[in-house]
């Protein structure tokens, strides 16, 4: 008897143990955390970002600062799925000029507009695919009191109402003095993108605005018949409006967009671009699927920091200065994505998604070197 004891308490210890509820196991999370300036977390989120510029039809283009977060999913036999954090600066290109960030110039420092993309980035290297399923980015313009604290002889243009009767004159007076000096075309205002003044030696507007070519020739402005409202916009005009006393001075310079037909087929992604480090190969579209959907994906302008809240508040919840979202499923065991529209064969394929991390869950190799490293334009 003194024997059964300790042998039936010995049998309700392993019972127990092994059934032991299973949640009680921590499952490791799939998604590996990646050097933020590691070659290929590079590499790939300057794709990103480019498939993000492509991909917006208005604003300026969005160079890569710095990485801040990298994720990478591998799914197995089908490449990687990246999780990829981006603090970005606006360039002085518009998106309709269809130039790589690589290839523009971002904004003096007093002038800039930053913020920060969540993007998920899927490669498949043997297949040379390179997609971003979705992407949603935040910006801000630079603080103008941190500008005016460090430097208080720095110009500081103030943002100006797009319809201020002033700004529509300097558009008018600058557009008007390019097609002066223009030889044979003429031109009108698409939009107006941005705009900002200034006291110099009195109140000066600088203005920038698309504009479209008209259908008659400058012999023919007197009769020529208002262009139609549906054309597209061929070129980006910097002007400036300023008074002296009595004087006037206006300036202007117009960039053109080269025009570039684009295969409608790969007009919204990277599909079969490939990386540098193979040969491109660019594949027909598989026969049995629909074209690659557009890009689920925004870009969200918010007012500067200084507008929004006063002083004593500035540097309280800096977190939640930069909403960016991006979660294609909030299931913590993921979701499939249907990826077999990028595949010539006609197979089904699918990825495995995962909400995008937090920004508590940052990698610790992370972020990387910044291009242009200021705390006024880089996102806490």
């Amino acid at each position: 008897m003194n024997l059964l004891l300790p042998l039936a308490l010995y049998a309700l210890v392993v019972h127990y143990g092994a059934s032991s509820p299973p949640s009680l196991a921590t499952k490791p999370s799939p998604l590996l955390s990646r050097a933020c300036d590691a070659t290929d977390v590079l590499a790939v989120s300057g794709f990103a970002l480019e498939d993000i510029n492509r991909d917006r039809k208005d604003g300026y283009v969005l160079s890569l600062n710095r990485v801040s977060d990298a994720r990478e999913h591998r799914q197995a036999h089908l490449g990687s799925l990246y999780y990829l954090t981006l603090d970005v600066l606006e360039t002085k290109c518009h998106v309709l000029s269809n130039r790589s960030w690589k290839d523009c110039e971002a904004r003096v420092l007093h002038e800039s507009v930053y913020g920060q993309c969540k993007a998920l980035f899927y490669i498949n290297k043997p297949r040379r695919i390179l997609y971003t399923p979705a992407y949603n980015c935040t910006l801000h313009p630079v603080s103008r009191r941190s500008i005016h604290r460090m430097c208080p002889d720095c110009p500081s243009p103030s943002p100006t109402d797009l319809s201020d009767p002033s700004v529509l004159e300097a558009v008018a007076e600058s557009l008007a003095k390019y097609n002066d000096e223009s030889n044979l075309k003429q031109y009108s205002l698409v939009k107006v993108t941005r705009a900002s003044s200034q006291w110099v030696f009195g109140p000066a507007y600088f203005v920038e605005y698309l504009i479209r070519e008209s259908p008659c020739t400058k012999s023919q402005a007197s009769s020529c018949t208002l262009q139609s409202p549906n054309s597209e916009p061929v070129g980006l005009c910097k002007g400036s409006l300023s008074r002296n006393n009595m004087e006037k001075h206006v300036s202007v310079t117009c960039d053109f967009f080269k025009s570039q037909v684009q295969d409608p087929e790969t007009k919204n992604s990277a599909v079969n671009q490939g990386p540098a480090n193979f040969p491109q190969q660019k594949s027909p579209a598989p026969q049995h699927s629909p074209s690659p959907p557009v890009l689920q994906g925004s870009v969200q302008h918010l007012p500067d920091l200084d507008d929004e809240k006063p002083t004593v508040s500035q540097e309280k919840g800096l977190a939640d200065d930069f909403p960016v979202h991006l979660n294609l499923t909030t299931n913590p065991q993921g979701d499939s994505l249907d990826v077999s529209f990028l595949f010539m064969e006609p197979v089904k394929e699918k990825i495995v998604v995962f909400p995008f991390p937090s920004k508590e869950q940052r990698s610790a190799k992370c972020p990387g070197p910044a291009e242009k490293y200021s705390p006024f334009i880089l996102p806490p």
